[in-house]
């Protein structure tokens, strides 16, 4: 083989190797955008059960196609207090398993069968979805598409590399200097690396079964390939808990002690094996399934990964201890402005990060009727004993009003979104202000209390009997408010309208018994004006509330 073929064979390699991994991101991101209400739907079925956990994790990464993606969202959870420790262990050792499916396909595709080459019939998917994508109408059906020219496009690369790794093979030396490459901790240290580097160990793993295929290097290489490419998937929740809470630190470590635990236990028990007898873990599972060494890699990988979390399950809780004493608890306080739901982790899966953003806004939403709820409490009773707890809900409020803004703008320019989601994040900003808006209301009551309470102004009982009666009708309003916004409510919508009307009526009301009360000395003049700016910024907040009601009613028909 001369010196141009060899740098053509080593730019057909390289181009086999980025048109799979272009092919694998956009498999992901479309399947993730069709099926984000599986994923929230799968995600809202969390519990303590080490069994729904490791489904879940299971679901998510076939969904996804992506292991490191589940484990960087579960980071996420964790970080944002929704996960315990023991639960997003189950669902990352359910992602190991899930990522052992693309493995199983690519085997499949590099199969000779007699009547047709299965790589090509694979292959002729990109031009069948391409097809597709085009003529579809509906967004779920053109991203379909999108996923079977992926898959097509996959198995185009897949082709590629394999067609490369054949000519290589042909090249004794190449080959002399491969099967020379036998130090194990050296072939799973490269899988790690790769894996790192392209951050898939699917990737990873499909490449070491072509070589496998094509001769290139032995089944016993490969397994050690893929116990690093195990290992090396670990980098990304590593880099994604490096900027989160102790929690996603242990979360991280778990995988890492899960990973490199397998890796080590392969390692001791090839070693003892071949001590005791001429075999092998790789001779083992080349006489399981005789004559396809892609496939034997393939079930390899599947086995012990499936072994592994059946060996490792009953421990999570010993894993968890373990975890913690390698990451203990962090001195600092926690910080008072942060996000409750929402976590930057959460953008690698925008389905589950949309469902959450939702989450964060109702918890922004009844932080400020806490907040509205306490100032009217404040001018009732004639005291600001609350004022500090009002003062740190007010500042979450600014830190969500900023900080989620950000976050929705760089959830809304990722590209596989729904569409369905995106027109809900379009409608966010407007909710969030709404949101806002409530709780400086809220600070302009508290204001006035402390003005009453300079002045020496009293409300009359009629006054302070009348501010009740208003609250209850905001506080009504709100809860059938939420209920619009979290579940598209008709009912509630109809009945908010009517309730919206009774603060109108009675915010006139109010402001007719005032002049009343004035013209009877019953109050103050001081006392009158905070009551009627009081009247005023209450029938405020009671349109904001009808603005999110109006807007999200609007979203979710």
């Amino acid at each position: 083989m001369s010196q141009i073929e060899i740098i053509e064979h080593l730019l057909e390699l390289t181009a086999g190797i980025g048109v799979y991994l272009i092919a694998f991101k956009m498999i992901s991101g479309n399947l993730e955008a069709v099926s984000s209400d599986r994923l929230k739907k799968t995600f809202a079925k969390i519990s303590d059960s080490r069994i729904i956990g490791l489904c879940i994790g299971i679901v998510a990464t076939v969904l996804i196609q992506s292991s490191s993606a589940v484990t960087v969202m579960t980071i996420g959870f964790v970080n944002a207090g929704i996960l315990s420790l023991s639960q997003a262990a189950t669902i990352v050792f359910g992602g190991e398993i899930g990522t052992t499916v693309s493995g199983q396909i690519v085997a499949l595709g590099l199969f000779n069968a007699k009547t047709i080459d299965l790589n090509i019939l694979f292959s002729s998917f990109a031009g069948l979805g391409i097809v597709l994508s085009s003529i579809a109408k509906k967004d779920n059906l053109k991203k379909i598409g999108e996923i079977i020219s992926g898959f097509g496009i996959l198995f185009i690369g897949l082709g590629l590399m394999s067609s490369s790794m054949r000519s290589f093979s042909q090249l004794d030396s190449l080959k002399l200097f491969l099967s020379q490459l036998n130090n194990v901790v050296f072939l799973m240290v490269a899988g790690a690396i790769i894996t790192a580097i392209i951050q898939s160990s699917a990737a990873m793993t499909s490449i070491a079964i072509t070589m496998v295929a094509t001769g290139l290097i032995s089944l016993e290489q490969g397994i050690y390939i893929t116990l690093g490419a195990n290992v090396g998937t670990c980098f990304t929740g590593v880099m994604a808990a490096m900027s989160s809470g102790t929690n996603s630190k242990r979360t991280s470590v778990i995988q890492l002690i899960f990973n490199i635990g397998g890796a080590v236990s392969v390692l001791l028990l090839d070693t003892l094996v071949k001590a005791l007898s001429p075999s092998s873990v790789g001779i083992l599972f080349e006489r399981m399934f005789p004559g396809s060494p892609h496939f034997q890699l393939a079930m390899f990988h599947t086995i012990f990964n499936i072994a592994s979390v059946i060996v490792v399950l009953p421990m999570t809780d010993l894993l968890v201890s373990l975890s913690k004493k390698i990451i203990p608890d962090s001195e600092q306080d926690e910080e008072s402005e942060r996000f409750y739901f929402v976590d930057e982790n959460m953008l690698k899966t925008p389905a589950i990060a949309v469902s959450q953003v939702k989450k964060e806004i109702v918890n922004m939403a009844d932080i400020a009727m806490v907040n509205f709820n306490a100032s009217i409490s404040s001018i009732i009773n004639m005291n600001t004993d609350n004022r500090k707890t009002f003062v740190n809900n007010e500042k979450e409020l600014n830190f969500l009003n900023k900080s989620l803004v950000e976050f929705i703008v760089k959830l809304t320019g990722l590209n596989n979104i729904s569409k369905k989601d995106y027109l809900y994040l379009s409608s966010t900003y407007k909710t969030i202000a709404d949101i806002e808006r409530i709780g400086d209301y809220s600070e302009n009551i508290m204001e006035y209390t402390d003005k009453l309470i300079e002045y020496d102004g009293k409300l009359s009982d009629d006054a302070k009997a009348e501010i009740i009666k208003l609250a209850d009708l905001i506080n009504q309003l709100y809860d059938l408010t939420m209920d619009v916004y979290e579940n598209g409510n008709r009912l509630s919508f109809i009945k908010s309208m009517k309730v919206e009307d009774k603060v109108d009526e009675l915010t006139k009301k109010m402001a007719e018994n005032h002049i009343a009360r004035l013209s009877r000395n019953q109050c103050s003049a001081e006392a009158g004006a905070q009551f009627l700016k009081l009247a005023s910024d209450v029938e405020r907040i009671g349109d904001h509330l009808i603005n999110i009601n109006d807007k999200n009613y609007e979203v979710s028909h």
